[in-house]
């Protein structure tokens, strides 16, 4: 059957098809360890799940406005009042099935064919299909290890043309774990205040795990003038173990998001009724849970960068935040077990998929060949016997 064009233009996402291969290699009676998630492996918490229930017995299992209930709306602007200091009205704010669905909605709602989005690499495997899905050209600016895998300045000043429409900034990120501090996002800020034909999205998914003490901001926080075009991308996925209720939201400019919303309205509609209650009690009944699981993250961090550490040839920047660490294993280019010779990102995943039963996913589909992605969102246990297995495979490279 003949396709559309735009589909052959686009990947299937990496980190979704390497957890469909541990879970066929899993499914055959292998036990692997699998460093691929991209979810925290904690439950949601107690309250949370009853206030889904609660709004089961309410009647609340009905249509809702296409952009998220009021209720909803409402206990996003106070987190972003408290934690930012930020200011914005319902009409500045649209909830959807995910925090990539309200991405999505906003790139197709802002971007042309012609027009350039500035990616810094490492990225998320999904900002470049999802910009390519709108006939506009992803520009990958590479973010070298010595940097921190962040953007310089002086990079983004050479990236930035009369095409480029918008930035991407990720912080803390995925892959890498890095995190812009407030001085090297007002050096950020220099480059864009001047060029105001650039949007700028912060995607925040990850903004409260972040680890010895560091201070949150985003660039709208750093510099009040780019707020009017600043998107704020967060949800409540990764805060509060909540990946699979399918809540995401973006908050900016009202006209920029009436236009996100009508795009919702002509796909998915408005997101669970049920998902939509649960998450009020989320971000209105703040817990403890949250500051416990960071304390754990940050644990397995140092337990994680520790092993890596050990490992001859291999380099590792220490994640200032999120659950993943991406190290440098470009020394075991060229090497080989049997008939077989590690080239690229993919050839060592594979490898270490197939004769140590690890899942990772290869740094190729970030934009950084040389590295592998590992989560560390496993227990102990796995993370342990995890590397004890990625050590083993890696000394019978020769």
């Amino acid at each position: 059957m003949r396709l559309a064009e735009r589909v052959t233009r686009i990947q299937p996402s990496a980190t979704l098809a390497i957890n469909a291969k541990a879970k066929a290699l899993k499914a055959k009676g292998a036990h692997i360890v699998n460093f691929g998630v991209g979810e925290p492996d904690f439950e949601t918490p107690e309250h949370i799940r009853e206030a889904a229930i609660q709004a089961i017995r309410d009647g609340h299992t009905r249509y809702t406005a296409v952009g998220g209930i009021d209720e909803l709306k409402d206990a996003i602007r106070q987190v972003i009042r408290d934690d930012y200091g930020l200011s914005y009205q319902r009409e500045e704010v649209l909830v959807s099935c995910g925090g990539k669905h309200a991405l999505y909605n906003l790139f197709q709602a802002l971007l042309d064919p012609g027009d350039e989005v500035i990616i810094p690499s490492p990225y998320w495997v999904s900002y470049p299909d999802m910009v390519v899905l709108t006939g506009a050209q992803p520009v990958i600016v590479p973010c070298s290890e010595d940097a921190g895998f962040k953007l310089k300045p002086e990079d983004l000043q050479a990236a930035i043309n009369d095409r480029t429409r918008m930035l991407i900034l990720n912080s803390p990120s995925n892959p890498t774990g890095a995190h812009y501090t407030p001085s090297e996002l007002a050096a950020l800020a220099e480059v864009l205040t001047p060029r105001e034909n650039v949007l700028i999205v912060s995607d925040d998914i990850y903004y409260r795990i972040l680890f010895n003490g560091q201070e949150w901001a985003n660039i709208a926080m750093v510099q009040p003038r780019l707020q009017p075009r600043t998107f704020i991308l967060n949800g409540v996925s990764k805060t509060y173990c909540m990946t699979g209720w399918r809540i995401g939201y973006l908050l900016g400019d009202a006209g920029a998001i009436k236009a996100a919303t009508k795009i919702q309205s002509q796909s998915t509609s408005n997101p669970s009724s049920i998902a939509q209650y649960a998450s009020v009690a989320a971000l209105r009944q703040q817990t403890g849970v949250v500051r416990e699981m960071v304390k754990v993250f940050e644990e397995r961090c140092q337990y994680v960068v520790g092993r890596l550490a050990a490992m001859p040839g291999i380099t590792c920047p220490r994640p200032a935040g999120a659950f993943y660490v991406f190290p440098s294993f470009s020394h075991y280019y060229g090497r080989g077990a049997g008939d077989r010779v590690i080239q690229t990102s993919l050839d060592l995943a594979d490898y270490l998929m197939e004769s140590a039963h690890v899942a990772v996913v290869p740094g190729g589909a970030f934009g950084e060949d040389r590295c592998l992605r590992f989560s560390y969102a496993l227990s102990h246990e796995d993370l342990r016997e995890g590397f004890d297995r990625v050590a083993k495979a890696l000394e019978a490279l020769a």
